[in-house]
């Protein structure tokens, strides 16, 4: 039972900020779940060392891009769709399908321009992830959004998809580090040949 009412009291303060300051409580939830994923992706890979510059990266996107923008996009879905008999559908497919890849997008290139990558750097690992992580994302994610929009409600859908978002962004960490590790041993490769 002691254990109980910390916990009690810290939802209710959550629950308070969110109704207060909801923009805030949602970006600040998402920079602290982000970069806990990462953290947590990194310790589960077994790196002998942190690599603070990517906790930051995905903290700072979640605060700026994944708080903010799933905060708006999820109220004008609401908006939008009125018909009563097609409201949870079309909400799926809106998200699924206009949300979803432009998250993606843009989490592909700012996450590496915050890792301090170089433009061009970020347009590459744009162009060869989209496409495997878009299709994981709709493979794995389109049943747990299918429950944030019919079952979780309105006030607490971005923080059910930000507890989504951390099983993803160990998905997504592990596939961004295969990636920068061939692209290293490509060039490593090319290196040796031209010697």
């Amino acid at each position: 039972m002691s254990l109980s009412r910390p916990l009690f009291n810290l939802l209710g303060s959550y629950l308070e900020q969110l109704f207060e300051h909801p923009l805030r409580t949602k970006a600040i939830t998402s920079c602290v779940i982000a970069s806990s994923a990462n953290l947590a992706s990194q310790k589960l890979t077994g790196a002998k060392q942190l690599n603070t510059d990517s906790v930051l990266a995905y903290g700072l996107f979640g605060l700026i891009f994944t708080g903010p923008l799933s905060h708006y996009f999820y109220g004008w879905l609401d908006r939008v769709t009125n018909d009563v008999r097609f409201k949870k559908l079309l909400m799926l497919l809106g998200e699924r399908l206009v949300f979803a890849p432009t998250i993606t997008a843009l989490s592909l290139y700012f996450i590496s321009r915050f890792e301090y990558k170089s433009h061009d750097e970020a347009i590459i690992n744009l162009i060869t992830l989209f496409r495997s992580v878009l299709r994981g994302n709709w493979k794995f994610l389109t049943l747990p959004v299918f429950i944030n929009f019919n079952y979780v409600p309105p006030m607490l859908r971005v923080l059910f998809a930000n507890i989504i978002g951390f099983c993803w962004i160990l998905f997504l960490s592990a596939k961004r580090r295969k990636a920068e590790q061939r692209r290293q041993a490509a060039a490593a490769g090319e290196t040796t040949k031209s010697s």
